[in-house]
């Protein structure tokens, strides 16, 4: 990566949504701007977990203003992640339709362990370089992330369903703070956290810091009254909790260095932090200044090649760990990406689809590991529901369908199959997989294969289908498979 790029990260949370600008420089990024929103699309969902209208208006007109500052970004140098209140909404696609298309970039829904690691890799990078063992939490809106590390290196990750925004709604809804609230929110966040102290010993870690939302609230509330900066005491904590019941309501409060926007969702979340402090008996949380946008953007430069990708290690992991055949992963994933190259244009868009496809193939037998015969369908759902670094949700589940549709019936995929691309990337896959059934590198110069409105046609040199008759036998068999779709496939075998 050139210095002077510039990268852009979009955290899409469930209280605020922000927009980080940075300038890459010799492996660092200098902030050029930050901006932040608050959209409070958490407190937007129902309780069949929709989103409301008016929740995702609130979030579409805050990405059409993002939307408008990114303009003249290429799609390598923004990345836009989704968190705790769209991995639970329902209606999710509904919302980023619009969303995407305002913003003008994709929008990676990930999981509670990808968010933990965006966070850490924010929060190490911004942090003097040390090899102490670190205790991370970030108490967002609706989820609570705690990650240990050392240096760059997240070690264990969590994510706990319980944050500022998720928290006030239901222990503080009309703003009132009581001794008797605070104590009941904070005995059910500790309910909640109390497997951490399985997860995350004490003795493994030796300081421990606080990221984002509620902890920088915290902080700067004590800071502007008197107490040290940088830092969450237990006496600060209890003064601040005193003031709070003192006034008897959100409304009421009147504090130096309390936000507008953070006064509906401090009950939640200082109650969520004291968990925090007597679970794992803290006296001090530092301050973390790198958070998920942050590491959002030291992403972006992980991904310019394959040895500092997560995902690609990710792969390499998950093959290792299932012990599939690697070379007939390799093998299938040349065959495959061949193939697609010759039906999809060279551009940046079909270069991902391409390393998606790669990554697909390599995995493809994956679900082995469980069952021979219904491998395709163990290894769908291992995708679906692994915990796999650097992947946003929507990346695993493509992933997860084409796996499942390498082989049998295409009925299972009728929705899926609406997608061009997926067509595309599903038909060189099953190919590959077929041609290299033998477990031996087909002659893939001997083919050719072609697309057109629909329809696709691989043709072969003369004598091939001499040459290989059990390979042109179940070329004629995924004949039959395509035509039992809205696609058609036709081979011409000499």
């Amino acid at each position: 990566m050139q210095n002077g790029t510039l990268l852009a990260a979009v955290d899409l949370g469930s209280n605020s949504f922000r927009l980080e600008i940075g300038r890459y420089d010799s492996g660092h990024i200098e902030r050029v701007e930050y901006l932040k929103e608050v959209v409070r699309q958490g407190s937007g969902l129902d309780e069949h977990k929709n989103l409301s209208l008016v929740a995702m208006e609130r979030g579409w007109e805050c990405l059409a203003r993002f939307g408008e500052r990114l303009q003249g970004f290429k799609k390598n140098q923004v990345r836009a992640v989704a968190t705790q209140t769209l991995r639970e909404a329902r209606n999710r696609d509904d919302f980023l339709r619009k969303a995407q298309a305002l913003l003008g970039f994709g929008i990676d829904v990930v999981s509670g362990h990808e968010e933990a690691r965006l966070i850490y890799q924010g929060a190490s990078h911004l942090l003097p370089q040390s090899d102490e063992h670190r205790l991370v939490v970030d108490i967002g809106g609706r989820s609570t992330e705690i990650i240990l590390g050392q240096g760059y290196t997240p070690l264990r990750m969590e994510s706990y369903r319980l944050g500022s925004v998720a928290w006030s709604t239901r222990y503080f809804p009309r703003g009132q703070f009581t001794a008797a609230l605070l104590q009941t929110a904070t005995i059910a966040a500790k309910a909640v956290l109390d497997e951490a102290l399985e997860t995350f010993p004490a003795d493994q870690w030796t300081v421990a810091y606080g990221s984002s939302g509620t902890v920088g609230a915290v902080m700067e509330i004590l800071q502007c009254n008197g107490f040290p900066p940088g830092i969450i005491t237990r006496p600060g904590l209890d003064w601040l909790i005193e003031r709070m019941v003192r006034a008897g309501n959100a409304d009421e409060l009147k504090l130096d260095g309390l936000k507008e926007d953070r006064r509906p969702v401090l009950g939640g979340g200082v109650s969520v932090l004291l968990a925090l402090f007597e679970l794992f008996e803290l006296d001090t949380l530092h301050r973390a200044d790198g958070a998920l946008r942050q590491g959002a953007l030291y992403d972006l430069i992980d991904r310019e090649n394959d040895q500092t990708d997560v995902r690609e290690r990710t792969v390499r992991w998950l093959g290792e760990r299932f012990t599939t055949d690697k070379a007939q992963a390799q093998r299938v994933s040349r065959v495959a990406t061949h193939l697609f190259a010759q039906i999809a244009t060279a551009d940046a868009h079909n270069g991902r689809y391409s390393q998606k496809l790669d990554w697909a193939a390599r995995l493809h037998e994956i679900g082995t590991h469980i069952s021979h015969s219904d491998a395709h369908r163990h290894g769908a759902y291992i995708l679906d529901h692994v915990d796999a670094p650097g992947f946003a949700l929507p990346e695993l589940h493509r992933m997860s369908q084409l796996v499942l549709g390498q082989r049998g019936k295409l009925r299972k995929l009728e929705a899926e199959l609406d997608d061009e691309l997926f067509a595309k990337q599903l038909l060189c896959l099953r190919l590959a997989v077929l041609l290299c059934h033998a477990r031996k590198d087909p002659d893939t110069g001997a083919l050719r294969l072609s697309y057109k409105a629909r329809q696709f046609k691989l043709t072969t040199v003369p004598g091939w289908s001499r040459q290989y008759p059990q390979s042109a036998w179940l070329l004629e068999e995924e004949v039959l498979a395509w035509q039992r779709s809205t696609w058609r496939f036709a081979v011409d075998l000499r």
